[in-house]
C-alpha cells in the first residue's frame, strides 16, 4: 500500500508551469528522499500535499483515500521556512501548535513535557521564543511537528541551521520514527544524508518525476561495470589482462601503489581478480557504484 500517491499533478503560476503532470508513489513505511534542483517543483508539491496550495489538475491519495480535510491530523509538516511567534512563551507556543493538531490540552502537555525532558529543554518552557537560539527554536518546531504522531511526516531541509551534534539528534529521531512504522518524506539538497537515511527516492526536475525507485535498484540500473584494483608493486607493471577485459585507467599514484580501473561485466569480476592475483599483490578490489549525487548530476544534466 502507498502512503501517498500523486497522479498527473499540474500547477501553474501565471507564466510558470511549476508541476507538469507529476506522478509519484510513496510506499507506506518508507523513508523517502524527495530530491531536485532549486525551482524543480519540490516545495510546490509539498504545499499541495499539505493543502496549502491546490493543484490545477491531477489527484492525490493519502493511504488509499482521496486527500481530504483530515490531512492535517494525519500529516506532520516541518517547512524549510521555520517560524514561531517570538512574543509567546515557548510552552505556550508548543501547546498552541499541539492543540491545532487535535490534541487535548492534557495530552499535549504530557507529550510536550516528555519531549522537552528528553531533549533537555525543560528550563525554556516559560521563556520567550525570542530568547531561543535558531537551533533550539528548530528543535521546538521539530517536536511540534511529530507530537501528534502523524502517519505521514514531511521534513523539508530538516538539518538546515543545525550544528553537527543537533543534526545527528534529528537524524536519530527520524530513524527511530521510521523504525516505529512512520512514513517519512525527506526533502533535501544533502546527498550524503539521502545515502545514509533513505530507502526510496524520487528526483523532480522541471516539474516532473524523472528518476524514482529504491536506492539499491537505482544504483543497480546505473552500474557501469567499472572496477578499481589497488595493489603494491616496486616495479612498473606489465599487465596481462583476461580476454574481454580492458584497462580504462592505469597510473601510479604514489611509489609502489598503482590504481587500475577495469571495465568488465559484474560476472567477470572474480575472473579478473583471479588472473591479476598471480601477477600482483592486491589489497583492494571493488566495483565503482554510482552515488546518489552521481545519479542526480547525470539525470539533471542530460534532461
Amino acid at each position: 500500500m502507498n502512503a501517498l500517491r500523486a497522479k498527473g499533478i499540474h500547477k501553474r503560476y501565471a507564466t510558470h508551469h511549476a508541476l507538469r503532470g507529476l506522478d509519484m508513489e510513496v510506499p507506506q513505511g518508507s523513508l523517502f528522499g524527495l530530491l531536485g534542483p532549486n525551482g524543480a517543483g519540490k516545495t510546490t508539491l509539498i504545499r499541495i500535499i499539505n493543502r496549502i496550495l491546490e493543484a490545477d489538475e491531477g489527484s492525490l491519495e493519502l493511504f488509499g483515500s482521496p486527500l481530504g480535510p483530515d490531512a492535517a491530523q494525519r500529516i506532520g509538516y516541518l517547512p524549510e521556512e521555520r517560524g514561531l511567534y517570538k512574543s509567546m512563551k515557548v510552552g505556550e507556543q508548543a501547546m498552541y501548535l499541539a492543540r491545532l493538531r487535535g490534541l487535548s490540552s492534557a495530552d499535549a502537555k504530557q507529550r510536550l513535557h516528555s519531549w522537552f525532558e528528553r531533549w533537555e529543554l525543560q528550563s525554556w518552557w516559560d521563556k520567550k521564543v525570542s530568547d531561543l537560539s535558531k537551533g533550539m527554536a528548530q528543535k521546538v518546531q521539530f517536536i511540534t511537528t511529530v507530537l501528534h504522531e502523524p502517519e505521514l511526516m514531511i521534513f523539508d531541509e530538516p538539518f538546515s541551521g543545525f550544528d553537527p551534534i543537533n543534526a545527528q539528534l534529528i537524524r536519530d529521531e527520524m530513524l527511530r520514527l521510521h523504525r516505529e512504522g512512520r512514513t517519512i518524506i525527506f526533502s533535501t539538497h544533502r546527498m550524503e544524508s539521502v545515502e545514509e537515511l533513505c530507502s526510496h527516492i524520487a528526483l523532480v526536475h522541471q516539474g516532473q518525476n524523472v528518476l524514482h525507485g529504491t536506492l539499491q535498484d537505482l544504483k543497480d540500473q546505473h552500474r557501469s561495470g567499472e572496477f578499481i584494483l589497488r595493489y603494491r608493486s616496486e616495479q612498473p607493471l606489465d599487465l596481462h589482462l583476461p580476454e574481454g577485459v580492458s584497462a580504462s585507467e592505469h597510473r601510479i599514484e604514489t611509489a609502489g601503489i598503482i590504481h587500475l580501473g577495469l571495465r568488465a561485466g559484474v560476472q567477470d569480476a572474480s575472473r579478473v581478480l583471479s588472473a591479476l592475483a598471480s601477477q600482483v599483490q592486491p589489497y583492494q578490489f571493488e566495483e565503482v557504484v554510482p552515488s546518489i549525487e552521481d545519479l542526480f548530476i547525470k539525470t539533471v544534466t542530460q534532461a
